[in-house]
């Protein structure tokens, strides 16, 4: 069985092991304590393995006699996340469906890093055991996802069937959500679509990137207000729902998003063209400027058409207090 215990396996390499590949030797090692080659590379990925004190992440580096490592194998953790009880900002609740706006910092669901204090915790709490769980184990309820640093609305299911209706809506694009966000530089045209497939970034897969073997993906905007030629806010619709949509479609036209520490950019801002404040609000924002303003879906116990709408955080009220005094 494997050691998922919280135990720790020290190697040393002998000569007869020299040049061979990290992942292979420490696998054959570590064979009666039931870990695979698959297993021991997820937890060097994972940042589990250290040699002299320092963690090594190459699992396919050549090994050298008389070099000394240690595997962590972690502890297991629930399969099934905790209930925790947490503030949630509820716009709408009824039998079958929730619909929450979302404060920016909260991660929707355990992942690698974030094992608790999510929306799936809080979610867990709330509603109880009668949460849906056709979207598995590790996020029951969960239709779909915002981004930790992202605010604004979400629908979340409280049964199954509720689940599957929900989950056709995305699928036909009926279901509508609406962004507004804070962009760097004024869009021109002032209103447009962004018809561009996104997949990951091949030369790097932690983010995501206009690339022709993406799937397709759809992004209708229309600027609302100009702030110079600095800033300007922007609302977005999607059509599609592929991961970081807007942030990629913004930062393909030239436009990302303030704040945005994975696509985003600084504008040139000219003295004459900015105030102090407005640079350093601009400079200091935190997170991604966006917003989840607007969520319309047709309910999935009578099928009538439902909308909920959510005004603008302080922080990005603020913001824009800032940019109106350019």
């Amino acid at each position: 069985m494997p050691t998922d215990d919280g135990t720790r396996h020290p190697y040393t390499v002998p000569p007869d092991h020299a040049g061979g590949r990290l992942d292979r030797v420490l696998a054959a090692a570590l064979a009666d304590a039931g870990l695979s080659r698959s297993r021991v590379q997820a937890l060097i990925a994972a940042g589990h393995l250290a040699r002299g004190g320092a963690t090594v992440t190459d699992a396919s580096e050549r090994v050298k006699p008389g070099q000394a490592y240690v595997l962590t194998v972690p502890a297991a953790t629930p399969a099934t996340p905790e209930a925790q009880a947490m503030d949630l900002a509820v716009v709408h609740e009824d039998a079958d469906v929730l619909v929450i706006d979302k404060p920016a910092g909260l991660v929707v669901h355990p992942a690698p890093g974030n094992p608790d204090r999510t929306l799936v915790n809080a979610l867990l709490a709330h509603c109880g055991e009668g949460l849906s769980g056709i979207g598995g184990v590790r996020r029951p309820g969960i239709v779909h996802r915002i981004d930790k640093d992202t605010s604004g609305l979400m629908v979340v299911a409280k049964t199954d069937r509720a689940h599957r209706a929900l989950a056709a809506q995305f699928a036909d694009r009926t279901l509508s959500r609406t962004y507004r966000a804070v962009v760097w530089g004024v869009p021109a045209p002032a209103a447009g679509e962004i018809d561009r497939p996104i997949g990951r970034d091949p030369r790097d897969r932690k983010r995501m990137a206009v690339v022709a073997a993406g799937k397709p993906a759809l992004t209708r905007y229309r600027t609302l207000a100009a702030h110079g030629p600095v800033a300007a806010l922007v609302e977005c619709t999607l059509a599609t729902g592929r991961t970081h949509q807007i942030r990629v479609h913004m930062a393909a036209i030239g436009h990302p998003l303030v704040g945005d520490p994975l696509y985003g950019g600084r504008s040139r801002m000219r003295a004459r063209d900015i105030t102090e404040a407005a640079r350093t609000a601009l400079l200091t924002f935190p997170r991604q400027a966006l917003h989840a303003v607007a969520l319309r879906f047709r309910h999935p116990a009578d099928g009538k058409a439902v909308s909920f709408e959510s005004g603008l955080p302080a922080d990005l009220r603020t913001l824009l207090d800032a940019l109106a005094r350019l």
